[in-house]
């Protein structure tokens, strides 16, 4: 049988969503300072694909560089929606869209963990 690593991922995306919130409260608490920019975190689909491993075509059909070239596909970047006259970026609208974004992420990670602890426990009882 073959390790399962959602808790790990589960983990790792905790982590990332915790370093992402605090640098979306800072960009709040920095709203009114001359000249912040505005910062965020590469999104975590980035930062888990540098770190998987490549799939070896052991068979003719295998799928093989179609999923390399959606890998690597372009996402642009929106640039902070409003720049005051002082050279400050943050939006407040914009941070506090991204922070719902993290409590929904950090939600649906406790409950995928949730779920996929009930089934270990569904397992192990049977």
């Amino acid at each position: 049988m073959e390790p399962v690593f959602l808790t790990k991922l589960v983990s790792n995306s905790n982590d990332w969503l915790s370093v992402r919130q605090a640098t979306i409260a800072e960009n709040i608490a920095n709203a009114n300072t001359p000249g912040f920019r505005s910062k965020d975190l590469e999104p975590f689909t980035t930062v888990i694909s540098r770190t998987q491993l490549a799939m070896t075509a052991t068979h003719d059909g295998h799928l093989g560089q179609t999923m390399e070239a959606a890998r690597k596909s372009d996402v642009e970047k929106a640039d902070s929606w409003t720049v005051t006259h002082s050279g400050n970026s943050v939006s407040l609208e914009q941070e506090l869209m991204k922070a719902g974004e993290v409590a929904r992420d950090h939600s649906l990670n406790a409950s995928i963990a949730k779920s996929f602890h009930r089934m270990y426990l569904s397992a192990v009882k049977s």
